[in-house]
């Protein structure tokens, strides 16, 4: 509206009831108020955080009010009012208690907003570091007693607070320089410590910097002249790129100009190669991609009492507790502390029992719960509650969503002991199309992943990269390996449905044919195989295999086989029956 510069901007609109509610005025004056003026906008705010601007000894800050008019007069016994009323909008708040639970990051910021403010004195002066000094930590201090749901807040809030630290840069240091990226003959190039310096040595000689490295005036003029003193040879291919970071120190939307973001993390694609299209992977692809349905006949008297027999055995469910942590920001606060979680401190923690002394509202669906958790009928889980002792039914009471969730995990183990004797696959309508290996987006980055030869696509994500991973040297040995043909890790998407839930096993292998027994090979790595025989593995992950095994043999193809191995020599002895 008046011409300053963008970052002064605040555009914030003022209820006009925030004034006259608590006004000590006459009420011909709040009339007055109402009837002369329409609206309130708080325009922009000229300060050094805003802008380039040294503060005065007495005006700090300049707040640019814009009101509009209802009718061509106004009182001026309002602009006073509204005058002496400016710093409501900074109020007094030091402790925040939360009574409702939400979802909302909008509302929990307008919460705790109102209190991460300066306060003021009784005349209405902010109390900052001019004049608190050391003490500024002490006096503005807020307090939030919230639920848990501020904890994802918190680290958000540290992370907004780090971003804004380091997009908005004070001095032109080498520092500052080191690590960005510019761009030399179009390609990004990352500035290291020896350019970092030069560029700093070239802003000091030129006076373009003073001794703080603050950005001089000028450099400002030289810049609009287009008068700049001409880099070094060193820095002459990047003097683009560094003219634009040295503007953004007091221009924040000069890095908006940037082709692209330097720091911006490359990812290669990771499609399907020409392995994927050999003919012994179509082979083996076209054996196994047809989807299954399963049946499973058990007597449901044999279950409810095993059921009940485990539940009451292994069920214990522990009292809900409740943990207030009490912690403090630290005094000296950067972007660097919040990058590595030490901008607030953790004073003490503690844990107590939650009395059960006031009644619960919230209600819960027992036995549909469990009924769905299970995939039983709603008649066999209440045969199961019903039968199971009076001391774990109990247990519910103390902790209703960890029974339930307990008491499901402890049913589905005694469904599968049952079922793999009892179930039958017959194959269905539909296939799994090739896009299932190329739809997963992999977290882990792509210079962490195995760069294969023989693999369908060009690199491998395993379940993890360190040296010691099984899936890594079982990749690694079957890349290496001249019986092996090519192969695929089987993504999530190529499933096996079983009573106990999804399974995904983990490879697809094609050999060299003449080379092995069993051309075709579905495998499951494990660390080793004596973990099935110590009970390392629970009773629902045995009985997916299990359902597996019976999934692979409905296929009567003699030349696939699945099984579980713990490396490659595993795999061969397996192929060569």
């Amino acid at each position: 509206m008046l011409g300053f510069p963008q970052t002064t901007e605040f555009n914030k609109r003022i209820p006009k009831q925030k004034f006259y509610e608590n006004m000590e005025v006459s009420p011909a004056l709040k009339r007055v108020f109402v009837e002369q003026i329409k609206l309130i906008h708080w325009r922009n705010k000229l300060a050094v955080s805003t802008m380039n601007i040294a503060p005065g000894e007495t005006v700090t800050e300049i707040e640019v009010i814009e009101i509009k008019l209802a009718s061509p007069q106004l009182n001026e016994a309002v602009l006073r009012q509204i005058d002496k009323e400016i710093p409501y909008h900074n109020p007094n708040v030091f402790q925040i208690c939360t009574l409702k639970h939400s979802d909302s990051s909008t509302q929990k910021r307008q919460e705790v907003g109102r209190g991460l403010r300066l306060c003021v004195n009784q005349a209405g002066n902010r109390m900052d570091a001019e004049v608190l000094g050391d003490d500024i930590h002490n006096i503005n201090k807020l307090t939030v007693i919230a639920s848990e749901s501020y904890k994802g807040f918190v680290a958000d809030l540290q992370s907004d607070i780090k971003k804004v630290l380091y997009d908005r840069p004070t001095a032109a240091t080498s520092e500052y320089f080191k690590g960005k990226f510019v761009k030399v003959d179009g390609k990004p190039t990352a500035i290291d410590d020896k350019t970092a310096n030069a560029i700093e040595f070239y802003l000091i000689a030129n006076q373009y910097v003073d001794m703080d490295r603050k950005v001089t005036d000028k450099y400002r003029m030289d810049m609009e002249m287009g008068t700049l003193v001409p880099m070094p040879p060193q820095l002459a291919p990047m003097a683009e790129g560094i003219h634009t970071l040295v503007q953004a120190v007091f221009d924040e939307s000069a890095l908006e100009r940037m082709v692209e973001n330097g720091k911006q993390a490359k990812v290669e694609s990771n499609g399907l190669n020409q392995n994927f299209y050999k003919k012994e992977f179509q082979e083996l692809w076209k054996r196994i991609n047809h989807k299954y349905a399963y049946a499973v006949s058990f007597d449901s008297a044999e279950l409810i009492e095993k059921a009940i027999r485990h539940i009451d055995s292994e069920l214990f469910v522990s009292e809900l507790t409740y943990t207030v942590s009490r912690g403090e920001q630290t005094d000296e606060m950067d972007a660097n502390a919040l990058d590595r979680g030490e901008a607030f401190k953790s004073a003490k923690t503690r844990t107590t029992t939650l009395k059960r002394s006031d009644v619960s509202h919230i209600t819960y669906d027992l036995v549909g719960k469990i009924a769905e958790g299970t995939v039983l009928t709603r008649r066999t889980v209440v045969e199961i509650i019903k039968g199971i002792s009076p001391l774990k039914f109990a247990m519910y009471k103390a902790n209703p969503e960890e029974f339930i969730s307990k008491v499901i995990r402890l049913i589905n183990e005694q469904k599968a002991t049952m079922i793999v004797e009892h179930i039958t696959y017959d194959q269905i309508e539909g296939e799994y199309d090739s896009t299932i290996f190329t739809a997963e987006k992999n977290s882990t980055s792509i210079d962490k992943a195995f760069k294969a030869t023989k693999h369908i696509q060009d690199y491998v994500f395993t379940d993890g990269y360190a040296e010691k991973s099984v899936e890594r040297r079982f990749a690694e040995d079957l890349d290496a390996a001249d019986e092996v043909c090519v192969y695929a890790k089987l993504p999530r998407g190529f499933h096996i449905p079983t009573p106990v839930g999804n399974y995904s096993p983990d490879w697809a292998i094609a050999f060299y044919e003449g080379t092995v027994k069993h051309i075709y090979f579905v495998a499951e790595t494990k660390g080793t195989l004596d973990s099935m025989k110590l009970n390392h593995i629970t009773p629902v992950e045995q009985a997916k295999i299990d359902c597996a095994r019976a999934h692979f043999k409905a296929l009567n193809d003699e030349n696939v086989v699945y099984d579980v191995v713990s490396d490659y020599q595993t795999l061969l002895n397996a192929v060569m029956k």
